[in-house]
């Protein structure tokens, strides 16, 4: 799953998604904790496929990410974390839309993603997991970009997606 936007909330200006600039500045979502226990007891591993290109951009250091990271963790029992730090022009394989973050998370840790889900609020994420070959999930926060392509399935938060498994 995505993080900002999918287990604590994005900063929205305009309209437009921004993750937390400080750990000081993290809020885990609504029935987040809840959904991971749902997804846990299905045997779900749950694991964070994020983009942080304002390190790349200078405008927030990776030590910040690993420490909101780390917040996660401890909050959400979290274990799992693939963090890309590139920018678009790095044309890297592990920025989303890419797969690269999906499929480096299923060779280490034995993940089939034809069987797992990639949920996100943003079109990189759903089509990442499409290039992935994972199900993909939509949590549409209505932001004014670019909306995702289909297939996809859309709820309005993690935790409605996690009951839609039971």
């Amino acid at each position: 799953m995505d993080r900002d936007g999918v287990i604590n909330e994005a900063i929205v200006k305009d309209r437009k998604p921004f993750p937390p600039g400080s750990k000081s500045e993290v809020k885990v979502l609504s029935g987040v904790m809840e959904a991971l226990d749902i997804f846990r007891k299905k045997n779900y591993l749950c694991v964070v496929i994020s983009n942080q290109p304002d390190v790349s951009r200078g405008t927030i250091s990776k030590n910040v990410v690993n420490e909101i990271n780390q917040t996660l963790r401890e909050q959400l029992g979290l274990q799992y974390f693939y963090v890309c730090c590139h920018d678009d022009a790095d044309q890297c394989e592990c920025r989303k839309p890419k797969p690269g973050l999906l499929r480096m998370a299923s060779e280490e840790l034995g993940i089939d993603l034809r069987k797992s889900y990639m949920v996100g609020d943003r079109w990189r994420d759903i089509e990442a997991g499409q290039k992935a070959k994972c199900h993909c999930i939509f949590l549409d926060y209505n932001y004014d970009e670019r909306r995702p392509d289909p297939p996809y399935q859309t709820f309005s938060c993690l935790m409605n997606f996690a009951l839609s498994l039971e």
